[in-house]
């Protein structure tokens, strides 16, 4: 009996993992691309290899915006408008996602502990050797979920070009 549980509850798991794996998969393939400008940071890490850290300059724009003494825990929404290339403008603040918006904004979920600001991920690994590539990233390149998660697929250059392997 206890040895039948033990595989319905590895299977079970095992299940849950393939469905949040191809829920990433499909938001790849099939989210809005978002462009968000980076923010200068120190760029390598020693300790991790052949990687850079990533800020973003709406996360500025937002904490200001914020208040952060009152609340240092939130949740909810930046709005951003996008430009043609898809390079994000912070327009506001929502707790909630609103179902109606313009074709031209998009709502990226953000997450606020203790006055650390979690937006999209924090690092960009590469491929050892390849750093030279990636020292004139000016925007990091993500597809948004249609719950407003950030998935990081890549960084793009001053002209919006893409870095790294195409």
């Amino acid at each position: 009996m206890r040895r039948h549980l033990a595989v319905l509850l590895g299977l079970v798991i095992l299940l849950l993992v393939n469905q949040a794996v191809w829920d990433k998969e499909q938001q790849l393939r099939d989210g809005r691309v978002v462009l968000l400008a980076l923010a200068p940071v120190d760029p390598r890490s020693l300790m991790q290899g052949d990687y850079m850290r990533l800020r973003y300059a709406v996360e500025t724009e937002a904490m200001s915006r914020l208040d952060i003494k009152t609340e240092p825990t939130q949740d909810g929404y930046l709005v951003v408008q996008l430009d043609k290339e898809g390079v994000a403008t912070l327009q506001g603040i929502s707790r909630e996602r609103s179902k109606a918006t313009a074709p031209d904004t998009e709502q990226l979920r953000f997450r606020l502990r203790h006055g650390v600001f979690k937006l999209a991920g924090n690092a960009f690994f590469f491929e050892e050797g390849t750093a030279e590539r990636y020292t004139k990233a000016k925007f990091g390149e993500f597809r948004v979920g249609d719950d407003g998660e950030l998935l990081l697929v890549g960084l793009r250059g001053e002209k919006r070009e893409k870095l790294g392997n195409p």
